[in-house]
């Protein structure tokens, strides 16, 4: 979709979730953080929930985790038009604490609005929250990390989220791997893409 026609719609969206008061969060929150990296992009990275910093700021991830996904990214290759970042809710929980059933359904509807504007060709679900609200399935993160799963046609990773990973520095060269996973496949669909157009 051209961007002329994309951003009236990012716009609505932005508005939509600024104003959203569909569970609690929305009273106590200092900022709606929405997302950061390109609109459309192919590749999608969710997370839990937005911290301290990202509540203060209005951007996900930019706290020392985010630094440390942006240095892991920019690292392996990844341009910044290459990734969109955002969270299951947009609100954050008090305490840092995991969001409750309540409060990720309440945000599922944005979520799904949020995907189908940014549509990703690849999905990074970081730390298991993340993994079990965007699919609906349990697991625990260190056994099904590194695995692409489809769902729904797309391609999804999941992987261990950066601040665990700051807490166990030795999980940081599988997040690696994993990321690296996701920026090879991302060179096989635009390699794809390529061959299916010189047809």
């Amino acid at each position: 979709m051209p961007r002329s026609e994309i951003m009236p719609l990012w716009q609505k969206f932005v508005e939509d979730c600024h104003n959203c008061r569909a569970c609690p969060l929305g009273a106590t929150r200092t900022n709606c953080v929405i997302s950061r990296g390109s609109i459309q992009a192919p590749v999608m990275l969710i997370g839990e929930g937005p911290g301290v910093e990202e509540d203060r700021q209005g951007l996900p991830f930019v706290g020392r985790s985010g630094r440390l996904l942006d240095d892991l990214l920019l690292a392996l290759g990844f341009e910044k038009t290459d990734f969109h970042i955002g969270n299951i809710v947009k609100c954050r929980p008090p305490g840092n604490r995991v969001p409750t059933t309540e409060e990720a359904e309440a945000c599922r509807p944005l979520l799904g609005r949020q995907f189908n504007l940014v549509k990703p060709k690849l999905i990074v679900t970081l730390g298991s929250t993340a993994w079990r609200w965007f699919t609906r399935q349990e697991g625990q993160i260190s056994k099904i990390r590194g695995q692409w799963v489809k769902k729904g046609g797309i391609e999804l990773m999941p992987t261990f989220h950066p601040a665990y990973v700051l807490r166990n520095p030795a999980a940081r060269t599988l997040l690696w791997d994993d990321l690296a996973a996701c920026y090879q496949r991302l060179q096989e669909l635009r390699a794809e893409a390529r061959a299916a157009a010189d047809v």
